[in-house]
């Protein structure tokens, strides 16, 4: 009994000393096969040719546009609420300079068209509306290019990137092909040779296409969040038009004249007051100027 429940133990312990060997063993193969694997990569790069370090290079320049965009392509860089409430409020005021002033100071797509279109408008008095809503538009339009104009480096890498690659395979190719015309190896070398020139060549397409493909997806997320913020920016600048259309309209057509002090029928309050104040001014002038029955002009004289 006691010689059974030995061998048993004695069994037991040299199973797990099997397994824990294994699993070291395993562990050792998944490590070297992982360098190994890294290993190659690496060199498969670098037999890539000198057509890698152009493609080194617009990788570099793809992940630093997509970072820059995703930081700088946002919707408080074209138009914020918090401006389009001042705007509105200032515009009502006609506080032109105002407004001016803190279009200056906001770094929005929106502000700029602000800006541009009250500079117009408070430099030349006698304009009509439909002028100042030409330079409202030139400067939207303007703003619109600014914003498709950035993203579109990113589609030039992913253009770029492919051609870049195919550009080092022909090379590859070029010389792999120099090569076996020399004559200098075997029947059989040839096709090997050709095979080793080949997958040479073509790690550079690889590279480019990884790039391209890259580049050209980022692309079509951000040039659908301009296309959104641009939107934005028409319906904005529309509405702050629509504000002063109703300052030209109220004028009879004549461009609405800044505020600079606060007089009150300036920024109409009291116009009861002020208009009483008025008239009775003009009945005194008018009495002021009528001749008297007194005067020389009733008689005659």
């Amino acid at each position: 009994m006691k010689s059974n429940i030995l061998k048993h133990s004695l069994l037991s312990a040299a199973m797990l000393a099997s397994a824990q060997s294994l699993i070291a063993a395993e562990s050792a193969a998944a490590n070297i096969s992982s360098q190994v694997k890294s290993e190659d990569i690496i060199e498969i790069l670098h037999k890539g040719g000198f057509m890698m370090w152009p493609l080194a290079v617009l990788s570099v320049i793809c992940v630093v546009l997509i970072l820059l965009y995703f930081f700088t392509i946002r919707r408080n860089a074209v138009v914020s609420d918090k401006f389009m409430s001042a705007a509105e409020a200032l515009i009502r005021k006609r506080d032109y300079l105002g407004l001016v002033a803190q279009c200056q100071r906001q770094n929005q797509s929106v502000a700029r068209i602000t800006e541009k279109t009250l500079d117009f408008m408070t430099k030349n008095t006698g304009t009509t509306f439909k002028e100042v809503r030409e330079v409202a538009q030139a400067e939207g339009s303007r703003q619109a290019g600014i914003l498709t104009h950035r993203i579109s480096y990113l589609n030039d890498v992913g253009t770029i990137a492919p051609m870049a690659g195919l550009l080092g395979t022909v090379i590859g190719m070029i010389r792999a092909f120099m090569e076996i015309a020399d004559g200098n190896h075997e029947p059989g070398a040839h096709a090997i040779k050709l095979a080793e020139g080949v997958y040479q060549a073509l790690v550079t397409t690889a590279s480019g296409l990884v790039i391209g493909i890259t580049a050209v997806i980022f692309y079509s997320i951000f040039r659908g969040r301009v296309q959104k913020y641009i939107a934005e920016l028409e319906a904005a600048a529309t509405h702050l038009m629509a504000l002063l259309a109703a300052q030209y309209n109220r004028r009879g057509g004549v461009a609405p004249q800044p505020v600079y002090t606060n007089d009150p029928d300036e920024q109409g309050y009291g116009n009861d007051t002020v208009r009483r104040h008025a008239v009775t001014r003009d009945q005194a002038s008018a009495s002021s100027d009528r001749p008297s029955n007194d005067s020389p002009e009733i008689h005659g004289i």
